[in-house]
Order: C-alpha cells, then structure tokens, then sequence
C-alpha cells in the first residue's frame, strides 16, 4: 500500500468545513464517523487523529519483549488465577507433572490450553462470581509421560478430557479475585459430557449414529475455542477445529464433495483420537463428524444442566459468537469461520429476548435466520478500504439452496453451511476470528488474522481482503444501516492492517497509520471492548521475532479507541503462549486474560511458582497497583 502522496482536504473536511487538525481536536471526528458508518476515515486523517493523546487510553505502552514472564506498563500487577491440571474440588487429584495423571483426573482438574471466557458476577453478592472458560485442546509433549501421540483408548480419553469448558467460582477478597476450590458450581464439560443437540438439524439423518438413532445426544465438545455471554445469562462455546480429531481407518477411503470442504481425511492433523477411539474413524462413523462443529449453550449456574447444541446457528469452525440486540428486541449472533477463505455470519432470531423472565430465552436460539455476509469491493483506497456490503439469507429454497443443489432441507443447510455460503457466492475471507460489538455506538469489529494463501486458489485479492500472501492480518468493522443489527446492508472499513513499518517501510506490509515500529504486532486474533469502549487486542502470531517479524516479540495484548484509532501495546506474554480470552470484573478494576501454550515448543517454566518445572496454560488477573479501572 502506498502512502497518500497529496495533503488534500478529505470528503469528510470538506462537508464540515474545517481543517484537518481543527476538525479533530474539536471531537467532531467521532460523531461525524459514526453519522457516515465509521467508514470515513483516510489513511491521512487516522495519522492525523493518532497523533492527538486518546482520552481512553491511561497507560504508556510498553516494548515487546522475548522474556518468559508478564509484561505490563508500570502500575500494574497480575497473578495466576488458575493452572491447567489444578483440581476444581477439596478431594480432586493434584496435577501430575510427570505426565502419569489418570483420564479421570484430569476429568476433575481444570482443562488445559485455556481460551475465550465469560464472567458471571452473582446478582446478589457484589463479590462473587462464576468464570466459564473454554479448554481448546492440549499438547502431548506435556500431556503424556511418553510426550508423543496416543498409544492407547486411555491416553486418548485423557486428551479428551482436556478439552471442552471448565465452569469456576471466583471470588473477591481485599480486593483480588480468587479461584473457589470446590465450589458447588465447579465443573467440567469435556470431549465425553451429554449434550442435546437442538434446533433445524436436531434428529436429522445426517447427525444419526448406530450409537444414537435419535440424532439428537451427542458426547462431548471439543477444540472449544472463544465464546459468546447471553443476555439471559448462558454461556455459548464454539467448537473449532473438530475435524483435526477425526481420521480413517481406510486409507483408501474417499469423502464426499461435504466432507472435503470440512477438513476430512484419512489422517488425523497431530491429534490421533481414531486410532483408539472408533466413534472418530470416519470409516465406521461417518456422520460423528457433523455432530461437531456447532455452539453449545451452557447454564453456567445449574451445575446439573445439560449443555445444548444450537444447530440454527450452524456448523462450521466457530471462532466466537457476540451477542446483540435488534432494534425491535431480536437477539442478533455474529460469528466467524476460522479457516483460510471462508465466511463471517450473522443469525437473527425469530422471537424477542424477555428481559424480565431469562428462563423464557432458553431455546430462543433454535428459532431464526442465518446469514453470511457478501462484500464489495470497495472504493479502491490501497491504505484505508472501506465499502459497502449486504446479508444473504440462508434458508432452504431460496437462492438455489434447494434439492437441485444438493440441499433437500433446512438441516442440510445448516450441517453443511459452507456449501451453502458458497452457493450464494459470500465473501471468502482471511481466516475471521473474534468479533465484538462496540457497546458506544454498535459497530462490529472482527479480526481477520492472517491467509498466506490469499491471491491463490480462488481468493481474490481486494476490498476487505487487501494483500496477498497475508502473513499480518488486520481487523474489519462494519457498521449496519441504520444503526440495526437486523439490517440486511452495512458499510464497512478497516479499523487497522497490522505489518511491520520496521522492515516493510511505505509497502502494504508496513501496515495502516496507526501501526508504527512501537506497536506493531501480527495475527491478530482475540478481541474484547470494555465499558469504557476501550478495545483491546490479542495476538496468536508468529514469535520468532525474525525475517517479517523482527521486533514484535512474543505474543501480546494491546488496546486501542476506536475514535482516534491510536494503539498501546499493554501487555506481552511468555515465551510460545498465545494470548487470548479476556473478560473483566464488573467494576472493570481487573482485567482476566487466558495464557495458552506457553512453551509450546519448549523453552518456558510459566507460571514460575508451579511445581513440577512444566508450563502450564493458565488465566491471569491483571490490576492496577492503585486499584483503578484498568486502562483508564
């Protein structure tokens, strides 16, 4: 991308009739963007605005760094608030580091590889709250004495037992939350747990097994990546990348034009569940498969509740899911397909959300509309696209989504909803990951974390989609026409294209504006707003801190205001950890944050206190020394 090579008044300028700067420090920027979708802004005028100090953000940045610890700007604390493997009851086992710990212990322990989470204070007790925090998956090297794949039923039940979500208590006390050891509430759902499947593709042919004729009782969720919080107080977790789980027996198996599109084959990505666990070879349960891949609702307050899987919601590689609110009081779900070139969807649904009876909400996800979003593309800027966009309904017997076309129902839709995106000819993006809704002004932000294969393959470089080979990433934000999450139009921009200005000065690789050699940062991946309407931006990148990604360090946390676009870098994490899941105390006076695979090639201790020398995943604390809002 080039830098704009004039200082001409921008469009925006010209209609309010002020100068840049002027028009800028007088804080007409904000409301003017929001007016126009939030799409206006030039490369020029985000430099321009990310020069003024943001109001939002209270805190200097810090530098990246390659140490195995918790970096934060001065003034700040964290502690570990829970570890991988550490027991959720009085009596449960202790974390094994020898990699000897049973399947079923690691049943009553805290899941491993910890990733998106949600915070539910107790409406009575300022003090209390319960944490829903998804387990993603696990690595052997540290899971088993042996530390290669599984070589037997037991050793693969243990890696499923890593999985799934582990619900805690949590309390407050002298003001820092602690985790509640066996509290009532405490437990785990993991990669074995009954669950009911639910909604148009409950009972259908293409979910049923010889283990359940019903189609309607699937065991287990697993790969749970990040998550969504309802209005009516449930939990939603996302399951990822299921089909790295399943392989074949049958080398010489063929799939299906379905089961090619979701990622199956005959050997397992790394994992090796079918080789001692028949319900996931696909040459004797096919359709395990697409009972997978779904969001799964969670009473995080009824320990014996049994969790649900939204099929309306569709089956794909859930990344998240973010709750919103219709004008008309519909309950709106936005999520992403996280895999090269596939699609960012939205399900409306059909019935209002009963503010006054949440219990009334319980199946409201089983009834609506599924949507996957189209792109333009775009008004041509190379350093700040922005353009228009539209909904396309994903219903049986509309747009060609019918018999002729391989789809003879809803629940076929639904089971194989790329198919169905594709039919309509959706945008196939780059890789979308999280997505959260500003609660200032309702727009919806998503990282679109990286695609090396963009420019190849039928994934045409353009619109919000700008670079090839895209080995940084950047994050999307549309707006909906009329300020409606039920609007079938929006406009859309890109809030920032993460490169490195370092090494890639002035070329599409150096990244928007707001990305300079002090905050620069690739794959941008989890995402959450604060109250304030601080965002805040977590990365699972690359980390070698060389060639196109020298001077980023390890992964980190940064936090940007959407009005004037600056970014901080607020945090980095231990060497090989991901950074992500977030989630605040209801006084936002501390920030929880997920550390995944911290030495995931080795090389880490974290957390240093932990016996045994092994890193464990683990959710930190983060606070102010002085007890303030974090960020503010």
């Amino acid at each position: 991308m080039k830098l704009l090579e004039d200082n001409q008044p921008t469009d925006l300028e010209q209609m309010v009739g002020l100068s840049r700067r002027g028009f800028i420090s007088a804080g007409a920027l904000c409301g003017a963007a929001m007016f126009m979708g939030g799409s206006l802004l030039s490369r020029s005028v985000l430099a321009a605005s990310v020069s003024e100090a943001s109001p939002l953000l209270g805190f200097q940045g810090i530098a990246a760094a390659t140490g195995d610890t918790i970096s934060l700007p001065s003034g700040y604390t964290s502690s570990v608030l829970i570890s991988w493997g550490q027991p959720l009851h009085q009596d449960g086992p202790a974390f094994d580091p020898s990699g000897n710990g049973s399947a079923k212990s690691q049943e009553q322990q805290f899941g491993d590889n910890n990733d998106g989470m949600s915070l539910f204070p107790f409406p009575d007790d300022d003090n209390r709250a319960l944490m829903a925090i998804n387990n993603e998956y696990t690595n052997y090297r540290y899971l088993f004495a042996h530390g290669g794949q599984p070589t037997s039923a037991e050793d693969v039940h243990k890696a499923q037992a890593c999985e799934g979500v582990s619900v805690i208590e949590v309390q407050r006390k002298n003001g820092q939350w602690q985790f509640v050891q066996g509290s009532r509430y405490n437990r785990r759902i993991h990669g074995n747990t009954p669950i009911r499947v639910s909604g148009p593709a409950a009972g259908d042919a293409l979910l049923k097994t010889d283990a359940d004729s019903s189609g309607t009782q699937v065991l287990g969720t697993f790969q749970n990546c990040a998550n969504g919080k309802t209005p009516w107080g449930t939990y939603l977790t996302c399951e990822e990348n299921f089909t790295d789980c399943f392989g074949s027996s049958d080398s010489a198996q063929v799939f299906d034009a379905a089961q090619k599109r979701y990622g199956a084959s005959v050997a397992s990505k790394e994992i090796g569940w079918h080789a001692h666990d028949p319900r996931f070879d696909l040459a004797h349960t096919p359709n395990e498969l697409n009972r997978h891949g779904w969001v799964v609702e969670i009473d995080p307050f009824d320990p014996q509740s049994t969790p649900v899987k939204r099929t309306a919601l569709g089956r794909f590689k859930h990344e998240n899911a973010a709750l919103a609110e219709t004008r008309d009081g519909r309950a709106v779900v936005y999520m992403g397909d996280d895999e090269r070139g596939e699609f960012i969807y939205k399900f409306i649904s059909r019935d209002r959300i009963d503010h006054n009876n949440p219990k009334a909400n319980r199946d409201l996800l089983d009834h609506g509309t599924l949507y996957v979003a189209r792109f333009d593309a775009g008004d041509g800027n190379p350093d700040h696209p922005k353009g228009q966009g539209q909904w396309l309904e994903l219903t049986h017997g509309k747009a060609g989504l019918d018999a002729s076309n391989g789809f003879a129902s809803q629940a076929q839709v639904l089971v194989h909803a790329r198919l169905a995106a594709s039919q309509l000819n959706a945008t196939r993006m780059d890789r979308p990951e999280w997505i959260v809704v500003s609660p200032k002004d309702g727009q919806v932000y998503c990282t679109l974390t990286n695609n090396v294969k963009r420019g190849e393959d039928g994934q045409p470089v353009g619109g919000p989609n700008p670079r090839e080979k895209n080995v940084y990433g950047q994050i999307l934000r549309w707006r909906e026409t009329g300020d409606d999450h039920a609007a079938m139009t929006f406009t859309w921009d890109l809030f920032l294209i993460a490169g490195n200005p370092s090494v890639h000065a002035g070329t599409p690789k150096g990244g928007s504006a707001n990305i300079t050699p002090q905050n620069m940062f690739n794959s941008p991946d989890g995402l959450g707003f604060d109250k304030d309407g601080r965002l805040w931006i977590l990365t699972d990148g690359d980390f070698s801190n060389s060639g196109d990604f020298a001077g980023m360090g390890n992964n980190q946390m940064l936090c940007a205001d959407p009005v004037s676009g600056e970014i901080r870098r607020f945090m980095v994490g231990p060497v090989g950890c991901e950074v992500t899941g977030i989630s605040f105390a209801p006084d936002q006076r501390t920030l929880f944050v997920g550390i995944q695979h911290p030495g995931e090639n080795g090389g880490s201790t974290f957390p240093e206190h932990l016996p045994g020398g092994k890193p464990r995943s683990s959710v930190i604390a983060i606070r102010r020394e002085d007890g303030g809002v974090v960020g503010a």
